[in-house]
């Protein structure tokens, strides 16, 4: 059944536009409940330590900010870029997120450039059109590596001032990454990412959303494979 569309285009625009705003306002919403409770909890930790405590100008560009936020970026970042990869070639009998078992896909088609509406890079070829082909697994490993990096930067800010407090030395952002700390805060959150992954492959093949894209069908078969 067709939706008709809105007059307005605003309402348009909010219609069209609904998923990621809403998940824009949840993201940010979220962040700033975790800016704040973060900060006062920081602050509490400084001050038990004997040491100033900072303010919120402060504590935006602090490791202890830094570190809690990008750690978990990294693992979202990582989950979405293997999850993408792998459903290149992996299948999983039944699963709404698998491909096809053994029929050709639509997304396995080589790039149409005579498309009036095809992408720049496809209509180009060459080297842009192969870099284009594997660009979003490739973003999210870029932004994977970058929230990587500045959770080591920031934990190596607070695992230092821990260690100045207890009279060692501090350490840099390279040394920290060579700490077990650092490794247990990466792979506790890295293990949640990859269930969450197996649990909406396995859910998706026994139980069903209606409406949802993510859903198969209420009246499909177990073992239909894909949307």
């Amino acid at each position: 059944m067709a939706i008709n569309r809105p007059a307005s285009p605003f309402w348009r625009f909010l219609y069209e536009h609904s998923l990621a705003i809403v998940i824009v306002l949840l993201t940010l919403g979220t962040l700033a409940g975790q800016f704040v409770t973060g900060w006062h909890d920081n602050n509490d930790e400084l001050k038990s330590m004997g040491m100033a405590q900072l303010s919120a100008g402060q504590y935006f560009h602090s490791g202890h900010f830094l570190e809690a936020t990008f750690e978990n970026w990294e693992s979202e970042f990582l989950q979405m870029g293997l999850y993408v990869l792998l459903t290149v070639w992996l299948r999983q009998r039944g699963s709404s997120e698998s491909k096809k078992l053994y029929e050709e896909e639509e997304v396995d088609a080589e790039p149409d450039a005579s498309k009036e509406d095809a992408p720049w890079p496809v209509r180009q070829g060459g080297w842009l059109l192969k870099l284009y082909k594997n660009s979003l697994s490739i973003a999210f490993f870029l932004l994977f590596f970058g929230a990587f990096f500045l959770h080591a930067r920031g934990g190596a800010e607070v695992y230092s001032i821990e260690q100045v407090h207890d009279g060692q030395p501090p350490v840099s952002t390279w040394e920290y990454m060579a700490t077990s700390r650092f490794w247990f805060e990466s792979l506790q959150n890295w293990q949640s990412e990859f269930l969450s992954i197996l649990s909406i492959v396995m859910l998706s093949i026994f139980l069903r959303q209606h409406g949802s894209p993510e859903s198969k069908p209420v009246d499909a078969a177990h073992n239909e494979t894909g949307k």
